[in-house]
């Protein structure tokens, strides 16, 4: 690392559980950021602030109006430009020394396979069910890391799912078929800064994959943002999980 990466990153770096070796970690790193909405902004900006050397982001949609309330990569401005695009030059002015790729489209099951297969970890920011299902065989499948967050309302949810692990409970061991009632932002709304919240757990948690520091990996945390309350429940694998178990077919 030449002098002005060693500043950049100094107060990282100057924490033992980081150092420099941790941060030459985060350097060498690819994490893909599927969603760039309310989770997937926090996500994005802080792992391309702490140095993550490679981010993918992948969003079919477009800037909206009714975005800008919480979705922070994006302004007034990129209304009606590619998701990919706003977050692409928002992250560069934030740091022009992160490779960032693009993918401004959905992406069917063998293409996430094999896209998760090449990276170091996935984070899920996406705001609807189908959407985490997909992602999480994706991960099981390919063994990639899964960092999966959730808000509605006021309330919070975060699990990573650590797939180096041969026995980590996966998304579907969750919440199986029904996902969390099938509700969405645009349908039951969204307090503004709770995305953030919960998007910024997301990337901590991520930070600390990549350097090797302890996660939440085997717990659910729920986050109460009216009350303030945070609490976690511990995770088990389900033994007759359809997408981790022993009896799973492959997609």
């Amino acid at each position: 690392m030449n002098d002005d990466v060693l500043l950049r990153y100094s107060r990282q770096i100057l924490m033992p559980e980081v150092g420099a070796e941790g941060q030459e970690r985060l350097e060498a790193a690819h994490a893909i950021v599927m969603g760039l909405g309310g989770l997937g902004s926090p996500i994005a900006a802080y792992l391309a602030a702490a140095g993550v050397g490679r981010l993918t982001l992948v969003d079919f949609d477009e800037v909206d109006l009714t975005n800008l309330q919480r979705q922070i990569l994006h302004g007034q401005a990129d209304i009606g430009r590619p998701k990919v695009d706003s977050a692409e030059e928002s992250l560069r002015r934030l740091n022009p020394g992160c490779r960032i790729d693009k993918i401004p489209r959905g992406l069917e099951q063998p293409e996430l396979e094999t896209l998760c297969a090449g990276a170091d970890l996935i984070l899920d920011g996406t705001d609807n069910f189908a959407s985490r299902a997909l992602i999480n065989r994706a991960a099981v499948a390919s063994r990639t890391p899964l960092i999966s967050g959730a808000v509605i309302r006021f309330e919070g949810q975060l699990a990573t799912f650590d797939f180096r692990d041969p026995d980590a409970p996966c998304y579907h061991c969750l919440y199986g078929d029904g996902g969390e009632l099938g509700e969405t932002c645009s349908e039951s709304g969204v307090f503004a800064s709770l995305p953030g919240v919960i998007g910024s757990l997301q990337a901590t948690e991520a930070l600390k994959l990549l350097i090797g520091l302890p996660t939440l990996a085997g717990r659910l945390l729920l986050v109460d943002g009216l009350t303030m309350s945070f609490r976690s429940l511990a995770l088990a694998r389900d033994p007759q999980c359809p997408v981790c178990g022993p009896t799973a077919r492959p997609h």
